[in-house]
């Protein structure tokens, strides 16, 4: 029974891969390079983003001096802070080659020396699109971050850094990092108050 459910997990991980790189292919090799450039602008906008919104929130709360601002703002920052850790963790442990180095027909738009495994650009984008939807409950909130989000994990396959399933675990780990760290800064909160 042992060796019929390796081989059968065997059996999964080649059809997930085929299916994995079949996609990626469909999405970079056929792409439309005039969007390059947009694509790649997308991309590199989760880096000010991920740093300007925790911050921008803190800076307000700091000027309004509004307590509620700056438990936003904290909340956000520290989602983004564990977050870049575990998607870092995550990296290490699955160890996992970028597409064109394993797929030498996967145009790749940038050499990354960094693993595949989760997408940490897509993990930083899903991070700050549900911890902004978690702290700001409106539609014209959630709606704008999450289709930026969706489309930086877009961009990164049309520019061949990662397989979809790198996006997808990128996203749900980004989401979950944000998810978690609300949960417990809502627990902490509730008891701080109890001992006040």
């Amino acid at each position: 029974m042992k060796y019929f459910l390796l081989c059968l997990l065997s059996l999964l991980q080649v059809v997930a891969q085929g299916s994995d790189i079949s996609m990626l292919r469909s999405l970079n090799i056929n792409r439309n390079t005039s969007l390059d450039g947009s694509m790649q602008f997308i991309s590199n906008s989760e880096y000010a983003v991920g740093i300007l919104v925790p911050v921008s929130i803190c800076a307000a709360a700091w000027a309004t001096r509004k307590h509620t601002t700056l438990e936003k703002g904290v909340n956000i920052s520290l989602a983004v802070i564990l977050n870049t850790a575990s998607t870092y963790v995550v990296k290490r442990v699955i160890d996992r080659p970028r597409p064109s180095v394993t797929y030498p027909d996967i145009q790749a738009f940038e050499s990354e020396r960094h693993y595949s495994f989760p997408s940490g650009h897509t993990s930083n984008a899903f991070c700050v699109a549900t911890s902004l939807s978690l702290n700001y409950r409106k539609w014209y909130v959630a709606l704008p971050a999450f289709a930026w989000a969706a489309g930086v994990g877009y961009s990164r396959m049309h520019l061949g850094m990662h397989y979809p399933s790198d996006v997808l675990a990128g996203a749900l780990l980004g989401a979950g990092s944000a998810y978690a760290t609300y949960r417990v800064n809502k627990w902490m909160k509730k008891k701080y108050e109890k001992w006040f």
